[in-house]
């Protein structure tokens, strides 16, 4: 698998310059903060064609099929203050409908924060973990990403197939890995060069088209209460601005919230 994505990667600044194919992992994340720990150069990116114990936000599970998915992670050290982090995982997302719109010919959207829907299933999930020394400076952050690719609705757990999808289910067809791979690798590479350099403004433009929960009255989910509003907008750090029915206004965190649709997970 690795000779076949460096066929396909073209050049990386950073992100890729390292690149770990693997057959089998836990978890592409916990092996890459390992490897971190161990100091794995920035950029390195690992690869698995199958996760035994694939996670999730929220401490969930993540279907990590052999041979159906991308399932990828990648190291960054980024000297940037956490507030400057705090786009990342939405943004991230934005650069995975790059990439797969390049790679596959779709157009997928984005439900927030960072899930990316296409015909309205959950295509790829994302998750970020980040590691601080003792005086609180960050060390690194590790981009957890996996990509449904030749799933059919049959491979995912029953509970998981009305809201679950693939780009093979969605589009008709099987897909090769090694493109795809490469294309979020380099998708990846921009976005980090972007977020660097503060550059970010394009980004922040394009989530905002691409993010199917805006101009929506969605629900709210906060410790188990669920509270009706209407998204209106998301912040530079893509914080959800929602009015509530009494006309109150609140800007909701990733990780104060979940947002569902009225009439189903993504709308």
């Amino acid at each position: 698998m690795q000779q076949k994505i460096m066929t396909h990667l073209g050049p990386v600044a950073r992100v890729g310059t390292q690149l770990t194919c693997l057959s089998t992992v836990s978890s592409t994340n916990d092996l890459l903060k390992a490897m971190a720990e161990e100091g794995a150069a920035e950029g390195t990116v690992l690869v698995a064609g199958e996760q035994t114990r694939g996670k999730g936000r929220l401490g969930r599970s993540f279907t990590s099929a052999a041979g159906k998915g991308i399932y990828l992670s990648a190291l960054l050290r980024p000297e940037l203050s956490p507030e400057a982090l705090l786009p990342l995982t939405g943004f991230v997302a934005e650069a995975m409908v790059r990439a797969v719109a390049r790679a596959a010919g779709a157009e997928a959207r984005i439900k927030w924060v960072n899930d990316l829907i296409l015909n309205g299933r959950k295509l790829c999930g994302i998750l970020t973990e980040s590691a601080f020394s003792s005086a609180g400076r960050l060390k690194y952050v590790v981009v957890g990403i996996g990509l449904n690719v030749n799933y059919d609705q049959t491979d995912f757990p029953e509970e998981l197939r009305p809201i679950a999808g693939s780009l093979k289910t969605e589009l008709g067809r099987p897909f090769d890995l090694a493109p795809l791979a490469a294309a979020m690798i380099e998708e990846l590479d921009a976005l980090y060069s972007a977020l660097l350099s503060g550059d970010t403004a394009a980004y922040l433009a394009a989530y905002r088209e691409h993010c199917l929960t805006l101009h929506q009255d969605v629900l709210l989910l906060q410790n188990d209460v669920t509270t009706p509003a209407y998204a209106l907008d998301v912040d530079e750090a893509l914080g959800l601005l929602v009015r509530y029915p009494d006309g109150g206004q609140a800007l909701v965190r990733s990780g104060e919230a979940s947002v569902r649709g009225l009439t189903g997970y993504a709308q």
